[in-house]
């Protein structure tokens, strides 16, 4: 277990001085009273070894697979209780220990931070404190975290909202940065989840010329603004996503990489192949010897082996899955219904070819799960309130392809 990160240390306490007087004891006690001093209360931040001998490459191989806590601090409500807004229990220690007990060695931790601002862009301290113990139920068992900003109604990317957005964006990440400057490499930060022309017909195509070079402007104020908050934020590992962390050859070749900074990392999202593995009313069958099946993820592997790892710049799929399919048998008089899932043995063939692809190339990959199982998009996979596996074969299934079993 590691060390605690943040140390608090008071130099010392509230102390009387008892000034002496020219004139005798009777103004004594006035003059202590009113020479009574607080020395205010002071933190000493510990600043934890981090390994900087790592490449990118070398740093991202040690991540065998991951999990996202979907549908949780992601919520856009307000308060504290939004936690809980997507219908998830509140998370526990305990949780995150039985993550990491069936295989998991990496949690991704999406947070809306925007519903929890001031009119100044101050982070209310009540949230940031439960971000940090999230963090920290993970951090505590060596497990990597990815910490980002997600669901953010602020920072689509337009030419027009390019100087705003840029400024919000800096003042979220230093407030972060200077909250985490302690810990060691196993924290990740990533800058943004799928910036996009949200409701348009852009959103989901891959982008624009402006939506792009927008987003690029946004990746380098995160780079710049972590760099500069000193501790471990001048050589942690950054993620940057490009438009909409979408996967086409167009959008991933007009992501800008800074060429001065050698722990980036692209993030992308790869729910592929589309009609299988997220579309309503898609496929429910997937065969690893069907080229049709397979046709979109080997051609992804090889993209991202040309652009980014044969180059030496690490990538991670930070959102991947598929989801079930069911048909619900409704309740009768004496029964109650039933839920029988069609495509599970799709599933784990799926599971095992897709991770398998991507681990071959040192491309870690997150399984989103958001907790949903009858209803929504039905990514769940670990029943969170009970601490089991809801699909145990698939969930083998991941643990064979990222090579953990």
């Amino acid at each position: 277990m590691k060390i605690k990160k943040i140390a608090a240390f008071l130099a010392a306490s509230v102390m009387s001085l008892g000034l002496l007087s020219g004139c005798g004891g009777n103004n004594t006690s006035q003059e202590s009273e009113s020479t009574t001093q607080s020395v205010p209360q002071t933190e000493e931040v510990v600043i934890e070894e981090f390994d900087d001998t790592l490449t990118a490459l070398e740093f991202t191989s040690q991540i065998n697979v991951g999990w996202n806590l979907g549908n949780t601090m992601d919520a856009t409500g307000t308060g504290l209780e939004s936690e809980r807004s997507w219908g998830n229990p509140k998370t526990t220690p305990e949780m995150i220990k039985a993550v990491k007990d069936a295989g998991f060695n990496a949690i991704r931790l999406p947070v809306s931070w925007g519903t929890h601002l001031d009119e100044n862009n101050n982070i209310d301290p009540q949230w940031l404190a439960r971000v940090k113990e999230i963090v920290d139920y993970a951090y505590d068992i060596d497990m990597y975290i990815i910490l980002n900003t997600h669901h953010e109604e602020w920072y689509d990317p337009y030419e027009d909202n390019k100087a705003a957005a840029g400024e919000k964006l800096a003042k979220v990440w230093s407030q972060i940065a200077e909250e985490f400057k302690g810990y060691d490499e196993h924290l990740i930060f990533e800058g943004m989840n799928e910036p996009r022309w949200r409701g348009t017909s852009e959103e989901w195509s891959g982008g624009n010329d402006e939506g792009r070079a927008v987003v690029n402007y946004f990746n380098s104020i995160f780079i710049d603004t972590v760099r500069a908050a000193g501790g471990n934020n001048e050589k942690r590992f950054l993620m940057i996503c490009p438009y909409a962390a979408n996967c086409s050859e167009a959008t991933l070749s007009a992501l800008e990489i800074p060429e001065d900074d050698k722990n980036i990392i692209v993030s992308v999202h790869a729910y592929i192949p589309y009609n299988f593995a997220l579309q309503d009313g898609g496929s429910a069958k997937w065969l690893p010897d069907k080229a049709t099946c397979i046709k979109d993820i080997d051609t992804l592997a090889e993209v991202l082996d040309r652009l980014f790892i044969s180059k030496g710049t690490a990538v991670i799929i930070g959102e991947t899955g598929a989801r079930s399919k069911y048909i619900v048998v409704p309740k009768t008089g004496t029964e109650d219904e039933t839920i029988t899932v069609v495509n599970d043995e799709y599933r784990i063939q799926w599971a095992e070819y897709y991770f398998a692809k991507f681990k071959a190339l040192g491309i870690p990959c997150f399984w989103w799960d958001n907790g949903a199982f009858v209803s929504g998009e039905t990514f769940g996979m670990f029943k969170r309130s009970a601490l089991e596996w809801r699909y145990p074969e698939l969930l083998d299934a991941v643990m064979r392809g990222a090579g953990v079993k």
